[in-house]
Parts: C-alpha cells; sequence; structure tokens
C-alpha cells in the first residue's frame, strides 16, 4: 500500500547540496533526504578536481571574482560570484569541521593544503583530495547524515511531481523503484538538489541519474528557469570503448598535461595564448574542431613526461582507472574526447536558494544562481553545493516556527491506468533523445540544427504525454519525461540566443552580442506536460 510521509523539510536529492543543508538544518527540524539510488550515486561523489576557494595569502577574492567572471563570458551575476567567493573559505572550514580530509598536503611550500591551478584561475586556489574529492566529501556527508537524529533517509526513490496549491509547494509525489508505489511525502518547505541534465546527451561524465528531475518538476509547478543553453562539455573524457563516462580531472592539465593529435603534435598553443589552461568551453570546442578537422575519434592528453612517482600520488584515481584498460599514464597518453558535463543553467533562484514558488527551494546544479553565467569555471560547482545550501538551511531555519504543516493532500491516483506492456518504446525514445541533442545541440550548433531538433523534441514530448496518462509510472518513464521536457527547454534557450557566448557556439551566429542578457523562460499551462 502507498504510504504516508510528513516531515519539516523535504530534500529531493542526496549529493553535497542536499546532505549538506539536511546537515545545517537544526537539531528539531524533521527533514527527509529522497536519494534516487544509493547515497553515492550522485554527480558528486564522482567529481575528481577539487573545490575552489581563496585560502592562499597570495590569493584575493577580487581575483576569483574576477576570474569567475571572465570564464562566464559576461553573463555572471556580480552578487551571486561575489557571494559564493566570500563564503567559500567558511565552505571548506565547514568541510573540514565535518571529518573530510584534504589529504594532498605540501609543507615544502609552506601551504598547510596543496593547491592546484586549473582552466581559467589565474592563482592555485583549488583543493583537493588527490583526484577523488567529491568521494571524500561525500562519504563524510553521508556517514554525518546517517548519524543525524534530525534527517531521515529513503534510498531508491524518485519524485514524480511536486504537490503545489495556491502558490505554495507543500510535498511530493515519491516512486518507490522497488515496490513500484507512489507514496506521499508532506512538507513545510521543499529543496530541490537534484542535479542537472547531462543526460540527455549520447556521450556525457555524468551517473545515469542525471536525469533534470527538479529542473523539470520546479518547471511543471511554474517555475522560471534560465540559460539552459549553456550546457558544459568537459574536454577530457576517457576514450574507450568500455568506458562508459570516466571523467579526466582538469586537474591534469593543471599539473602540466598536455593535449596532443594523434600524431603527437601539441594544438592548443595555436588557438589560444592559455593553452591547456584555457577555460573549459575553448578547450572542448578546439578539441572538437581538431577531430573533425583531421577525422579522428579522439585526441590524447600527456602527463607521461612528469615523474611516475609524481603521477601516482596526485591522480591515483585516474591512474588506476586506466591501467584498468590497459592504459599506462605514465608511460603513455591518454585518448580523450569531450563529453556532456555540467548544465549551467537551471532553476531561477536567489541566493537563498528561492524559486518562484512559495516555500520551495533549488540548490546546487538544479538551480540558476547566476555563479556560472555562459561558463562554469573549474572546481566551482562543488563549492555552490555548499554554499547555497547554508544559506537556505539558514533561511529555512528562521521560517520554521511561522509556517504550519498544509493541509491534507490527495493520495497518488493510479485506478485509470495500467502496467506498460510496449517498454520498448521508452528505451527507443531515450536512445533518439540522446541521439539527436548530441547531433543537433552539442558543442558547435546552428540554426538547422537547432530546429530539427525542437521538432523531434516535441513530438517525443507528444508520444510521452499519451504513454503517461495511460501506464503506471516507472523509473525509466519518469526519466524520460523529465530529460525530455528539460531538452525541450535547452533547445528553446538556445534558439533564443542569436549570438556566440560561453558554452553556446552557433555557426549562424559567430559573434557576441555588446549586451549578455539571460535567456529566461517562463511556464505555461500548455508547456505542463
Amino acid at each position: 500500500m502507498p504510504k504516508h510521509y510528513e516531515h519539516d523539510v523535504l530534500i529531493v536529492g542526496s549529493g553535497a547540496a542536499g546532505l549538506a543543508l539536511a546537515l545545517h538544518l537544526p537539531d528539531h527540524c524533521r527533514t527527509a533526504v529522497i536519494s534516487k539510488a544509493d547515497l553515492t550515486h550522485g554527480s558528486t561523489y564522482y567529481a575528481q578536481g577539487g573545490m575552489a576557494a581563496v585560502l592562499d595569502d597570495a590569493d584575493t577574492i577580487a581575483s576569483h571574482v574576477a576570474d569567475t567572471l571572465a570564464a562566464g563570458a559576461g553573463l555572471c551575476r556580480p552578487e551571486a560570484v561575489e557571494f559564493t567567493v566570500r563564503n567559500s573559505r567558511a565552505a571548506v572550514e565547514w568541510l573540514l569541521q565535518q571529518g573530510v580530509e584534504f589529504d594532498c598536503r605540501d609543507k615544502d611550500d609552506g601551504r598547510e593544503f596543496h593547491l592546484t591551478r586549473e582552466g581559467g584561475h589565474s592563482h592555485r586556489r583549488v583543493i583537493h583530495a588527490a583526484d577523488a574529492t567529491g568521494k571524500a566529501i561525500s562519504e563524510v556527508l553521508v556517514e554525518k547524515a546517517l548519524a543525524a537524529a534530525h534527517v531521515e533517509i529513503f534510498t531508491h526513490r524518485v519524485a514524480v511531481d511536486l504537490i503545489v496549491e495556491a502558490g505554495r509547494c507543500h510535498g511530493a509525489y515519491v516512486l518507490h523503484r522497488q515496490s513500484g508505489k507512489v507514496d506521499l511525502f508532506r512538507a513545510r518547505f521543499v529543496v530541490l538538489a537534484s542535479g542537472g541534465a547531462s543526460k540527455a546527451y549520447l556521450y556525457t561524465s555524468n551517473p545515469d541519474g542525471a536525469t533534470g528531475d527538479g529542473i523539470a518538476m520546479a518547471w511543471r509547478a511554474g517555475c522560471r528557469v534560465a540559460n539552459l543553453e549553456f550546457n558544459q562539455f568537459h574536454p577530457t573524457c576517457l576514450y574507450h570503448p568500455q568506458a562508459k563516462s570516466f571523467l579526466i580531472t582538469e586537474a591534469l592539465r593543471g599539473e602540466g598535461g598536455l593535449l596532443l593529435l594523434p600524431d603527437g603534435t601539441r594544438f592548443m598553443p595555436n588557438f589560444d595564448e592559455r593553452a591547456e589552461l584555457a577555460p573549459r568551453d575553448v578547450v572542448a570546442r578546439i578539441i572538437d574542431h581538431e577531430m573533425k578537422r583531421t577525422g579522428s575519434d579522439c585526441v590524447y592528453l600527456d602527463i607521461s613526461h612528469k615523474p611516475a612517482d609524481f603521477i601516482r600520488a596526485h591522480f591515483p584515481t585516474v591512474s588506476q582507472r586506466c591501467l584498468e584498460y590497459g592504459i599506462d599514464i605514465c608511460k603513455q597518453p591518454i585518448p580523450v574526447v569531450p563529453a556532456a558535463h555540467y548544465t549551467c543553467g537551471g532553476v531561477m533562484v536567489d541566493t537563498c536558494g528561492h524559486t518562484d514558488v512559495q516555500h520551495l527551494y533549488a540548490i546546487g546544479e538544479t538551480s540558476f544562481t547566476g555563479l556560472h553565467g555562459a561558463n562554469r569555471m573549474a572546481s566551482k560547482s562543488l563549492l555552490e553545493c555548499l554554499v547555497y545550501a547554508e544559506s537556505a538551511a539558514t533561511d529555512i531555519a528562521s521560517l520554521l516556527d511561522k509556517v504550519e504543516l498544509p493541509m491534507a493532500a490527495p493520495a497518488w491516483d493510479e485506478s485509470q491506468v495500467t502496467d506498460s506492456d510496449e517498454d520498448v518504446v521508452i528505451s527507443h525514445n531515450w536512445d533518439e533523445l540522446r541521439h539527436f541533442m548530441w547531433d543537433y545541440v552539442g558543442i558547435v550548433r546552428t540554426d538547422k540544427r537547432l530546429q530539427r531538433a525542437m521538432h523531434r523534441a516535441q513530438l517525443l514530448q507528444g508520444e510521452i504525454k499519451e504513454y503517461y496518462s495511460n501506464y503506471k509510472v516507472s523509473n525509466d518513464l519518469l526519466e524520460l519525461r523529465n530529460l525530455a521536457m528539460v531538452a525541450e527547454l535547452m533547445i528553446r534557450c538556445a534558439i533564443s540566443r542569436k549570438e556566440s557566448r560561453g558554452l553556446h557556439y552557433t555557426l549562424d551566429y559567430p559573434d557576441t552580442c555588446a549586451t549578455a542578457v539571460d535567456t529566461v523562460l517562463q511556464p505555461e499551462l500548455t508547456d505542463k506536460v
């Protein structure tokens, strides 16, 4: 039988943003955390590079802000950048208090921690735990959340839709993936921390759950979204037939890794004076250009000129994983290709994570804070998660005594639907969606490609709506429904931008407009599939 739960705060997502928010909430706040799979299944766990913060005496807040604004190609919101950077040291200190060990310390240069430098940064300011920073953070936050008396964890659950009445959110319908039942979760406040939508693309560094669930649910609930045309493609994912989505950290280039053509020729200096340390959008676009120009399936990232002990010490995860595929990075270059990595746009929020719907918050990759602009600078995603998690938690805590649990909501009704015997339709539509998004809404775009993608996305939306109306919901159906909706929003944003800026590059409008304007979409009743 479906179940009914009541909490003060319902958090959808168990990555750095969701768990940090749960831990920042006061002990008397009854908190539920919904996780689509195991607690370490999300993108946080797989983040390699680190977290950018002002930690070195030679660095300054002003310098970090300036670098972020430059990387964002004129579209960063200065107040969001300033807010995040000013709180960066506090975020690191909070992680240290929780027990995260940034274990790459370098006592010889006088620094307490080893700081690396990545693309777009003018200083060494990226604190890290070898090349598995996300894993180190995730494991500690999971341990703390499981031990917190006020936090109740629900794994293998996927949110179906938000419950919104009179402009106020007071819960969600949540599918139990194992039982197939849809339970009712009521709460005073709901927080979307479910990550981005990079699974819209055929090649991605993200785990399978990155299907834009929070963005789609917020859109259906009446929230505005912005700048979804800016999909960051990480320049260097491992190219190997057996490697599904393994990222080669940008820190490898920060420590001297060189990008090479198949014939061993270095090419980045021919295009940008920053060479391998240029921002991600520049590097990804140049790699894409060189692959197409030469007809190559990949390019190569080489750090074998560094001492083997240095490589193994700084990049143990990359070294081990590559060895599993027969690649010794101490002796040979790594085959790499760009892959969809991060959703820079999302649900519009302020510095407290407020959305357009009362008592509904969005944080982390689900949200659009204005921090990343037209291109997210390296090692800023974990930072954004932690800074906005604390800000949202503080805001919620200040309102707990002022907000009553809403009136009862109706239970999920599936009396008019049946079990599906046509799941092949879901898998076929999923494959089609990811192929046309990669081909038409990828690193380089044109109006013709975008219009083709829009046509296919709208046809898919119609097919999915019919399927959703007639069959019981499943995890695959819900993810396809959400991903198709967010894909259409991405395409609509891309069509609206008549220029090339940051991560959005179009052959039809190669120049950048003098004035930078966000692409904001407002939902209407006809949009809510």
